[in-house]
């Protein structure tokens, strides 16, 4: 099969590139601009091919379309990290571009299915816990949410105007080796590990779940073959909540307990209160255990202290 994978420098799409690289007769595409992603996250294997490409500018990525018969397409490319979007608001708002060139370009090109990576920002303040794919209001406001939302919205759109099948990703909090620090695992540990203070914002209680990258990747991968992920909204997560204080508290642990926990003045904004999936979908893809917190941060810590 043909692959392509837009923002495949950046922690998720570079681990799947590597995945789908792993079959050999698999070929696959990666585009990124690298304002966010890295290149050095690219798997460097004769069948992956990395081409530096802004998908929002649609002379910049049409050629690839041109040049590759891609079979799928993960559409992975955004703006991201909460800081970040809050202070480039325009910049999010662009990725809608990208979004229509992607489908635009997929469904005039013969893809099979696009996979997009939508967020669990979409579900803002919780409605309910487990927050649930069918059930739970999407109700943010902030921009990078409302693309989010809006990317799912033009993936129907474009299944029943023109039968371009999907499948969308809810990713909360997924964490690995290639994370960057502006996310709060790596920005943690890192920290811990060097015996630095880590800094919380407000008091610590908002809670979160976090999915290990293996168990990210496995379910999106499983996700191509499987008829019931046809035209599907599936939560990618982990359904254990820990709150952001007891997070730090176990990386302190974890790492030597050394560190000493800083509050900070609260965010202003986006920095939602409680998060947690309810993954019943993704279980029954991954026909599986998810790796445990402490095993991912064990993970995590034995790659950092070598780097």
């Amino acid at each position: 099969m043909n692959y392509l994978i837009t923002g495949g420098a950046g922690n998720i799409g570079s681990y799947l590139a590597a995945k789908l690289a792993s079959n050999q007769d698999n070929f696959v595409v990666v585009v990124d601009n690298l304002s966010t992603g890295d290149i050095s996250k690219v798997p460097q294997k004769e069948n992956v091919k990395f081409i530096k490409c802004d998908v929002n500018d649609y002379t910049d990525v049409a050629p690839v379309f041109g040049r590759y018969n891609f079979d799928y397409v993960f559409h992975y490319a955004a703006v991201v990290g909460v800081k970040r979007t809050l202070e480039n608001p325009l910049m999010v708002l662009n990725d809608i571009n990208g979004i229509k060139n992607i489908l635009n370009l997929c469904k005039n090109t013969g893809v099979k299915r696009v996979f997009y990576s939508s967020s669990s920002e979409v579900y803002g303040e919780p409605f309910e816990i487990p927050q649930r794919e069918q059930t739970t209001p999407l109700n943010s406001r902030l921009p990078y949410a409302i693309v989010k939302n809006l990317g799912e919205a033009f993936c129907r759109s474009y299944f029943q105007e023109f039968g371009l099948e999907f499948t969308i990703f809810r990713f909360f909090n997924t964490y690995g080796p290639h994370q960057s620090e502006d996310f709060v695992i790596p920005k943690f540990l890192k920290r811990a590990i060097s015996g630095e203070d880590i800094f919380i914002y407000g008091d610590g209680s908002q809670t979160r779940s976090f999915c290990y990258i293996d168990d990210n990747i496995d379910t999106c991968i499983k996700a191509i073959s499987d008829p019931e992920a046809i035209n599907e909204v599936i939560n990618v997560g982990s359904d254990i909540e820990i709150s952001v204080l007891e997070l730090a508290q176990k990386i302190v642990k974890l790492t030597g307990d050394k560190s000493k926990i800083i509050h900070k003045a609260p965010l202003p904004e986006g920095d939602m209160s409680r998060r947690c999936p309810e993954i019943s979908k993704m279980k029954k893809l991954l026909n599986r255990d998810l790796k445990s917190l402490d095993d991912g941060l064990f993970a995590l810590i034995s790659i950092y202290k070598f780097q």
